[in-house]
């Protein structure tokens, strides 16, 4: 079906405003003549420029998804959460009609690079299994569906994990596919200390964790095998049921078909191999929860951690100052009070261009665009919109560097329905 792309506008007449859910219709982005873009029933894509600042414009990129578009929105990742791939070939190999790059991930370019680029940083779900940990109760996209309706919010959100042994020992589970001992994000369960420091850490922080006791899950959605573990360090294979077919020590190995591992090191690995016995039952358990703790409401198939939140109830969140109060490229995610999704680029680090966006510049314009609810995902030379297989955005590492496609971590897909 055509689709129509909107021409450079800006999208919003009263620059001070910081909500336009009411505007007009004038004051909204006026299509184009329709274009061919072969995306399912009630998703629309739009280019257009904005002014932020006094830098100049920005190119933006708008994909618009209603709630009862006969389309599909999910978390897409690579090959190996222990690995990337660029958001045109995450759509390609998943057959999405239309792709944003998604979450945060280690990179090799970063100051605590711990060897496995890819690797989520805080929540990341698919198919409504967790495949990594929240941290710090940030702001995640939630997406799921109701009677055949997609439900996008934007929630603080928790994860917990427990494991229960056969002889009925119970211990916390620390995390999901990240190398023990380094949280990388901060923000995990029990012991965390900064990592420069060594120091509890008491108050939500950015930088590289460390916890000498903990309990990692892996499951095959990570790689083949797990990191070679230090010394004195175990971890129990584990086979789809939670039989325990073996506990090696020290950890590090293949990951079973079907199957998961529980890697540990410090005292976590004393118990590990005092209550993991061969043979037995090892009863894993993980669970979503809101940022106060309460169960998650409604069905959650997917979700994507971002960093911060930029909207509740259509109020900016976020403070001028957030993240150096520098511009940049942006991937942001919205969520209108009728529900539907709106996913965002916006360009930058191109002199003449595009100049990028602050934190709580892209906040106030999702506002424009009508959103109540937003949050912030990777950006940067990360930010990519693909759209029925092509590129469609500006991405660059740097204000000298080419356009380039960087490999990522995860993705959020449209897909036909």
């Amino acid at each position: 079906m055509a689709r129509r792309i909107a021409p450079a506008a800006l999208l919003c007449l009263a620059l001070a405003a910081t909500s336009c859910g009411s505007a007009p219709d004038e004051d909204r982005p006026s299509p184009s003549p329709s274009v061919d873009l072969h995306l399912p029933a009630g998703v629309e894509y739009h280019e257009t420029s904005e002014e932020f600042g006094r830098r100049g414009s920005s190119a933006v990129k708008i994909l618009t998804i209603s709630p009862d578009a006969k389309a599909r929105v999910a978390g897409i990742h690579a090959k190996e959460l222990a690995g990337t791939a660029t958001v045109r070939d995450l759509a390609q190999q998943t057959g999405a009609r239309a792709a944003v790059n998604g979450s945060f991930f280690d990179i090799a370019t970063g100051r605590q690079y711990a060897g496995y680029e890819g690797d989520p940083l805080g929540l990341y779900a698919e198919n409504g299994k967790i495949l990594s940990e929240a941290s710090n109760g940030r702001a995640a996209l939630l997406l799921g569906y109701e009677e055949g309706r997609l439900v996008a919010r934007v929630e603080e959100t928790l994860t917990t994990g427990r494991l229960l042994a056969q002889d009925s020992a119970q211990r916390e589970l620390d995390g999901v596919n990240r190398v023990p001992g380094r949280v990388l994000g901060c923000g995990g369960v029990g012991g965390d200390r900064i990592a420069t420091t060594e120091e509890p850490m008491d108050e939500p922080y950015t930088g590289l964790c460390t916890d000498v006791d903990e309990i990692v899950q892996f499951t095959e959605q990570w790689s083949s095998r797990t990191p070679p573990g230090p010394p004195r360090s175990s971890e129990a294979v584990l086979d789809e049921d939670g039989t325990v077919r073996e506990v090696r020590v020290p950890a590090g190995g293949r990951i079973p078909p079907g199957g998961s591992t529980l890697y540990a090191i410090g005292p976590g690995a004393g118990w590990l191999q005092g209550h993991a016995l061969k043979g037995s039952r090892m009863e894993v358990s993980q669970e979503m929860t809101d940022g106060a703790g309460l169960a998650m409401s409604g069905q959650v198939d997917s979700a994507i951690g971002g960093s911060h939140r930029l909207l509740r109830n259509g109020t900016v969140t976020v403070a001028a100052n957030a993240a150096g109060g520098k511009p940049n490229p942006r991937t942001v995610a919205g969520v209108k009070a009728d529900g539907t999704l709106l996913l965002v680029t916006i360009d930058g680090r191109e002199v003449g261009v595009s100049a990028g966006a602050t934190l709580a510049e892209a906040a106030r314009y999702l506002a424009k665009l009508g959103a109540v609810d937003a949050v912030n995902l990777d950006g940067g030379g990360s930010t990519t919109m693909i759209v029925d297989g092509e590129l469609r955005n500006r991405p660059r590492g740097g204000a000298k560097d080419d356009v380039t496609e960087r490999p990522v971590s995860n993705g959020i897909g449209i897909f036909d329905r």
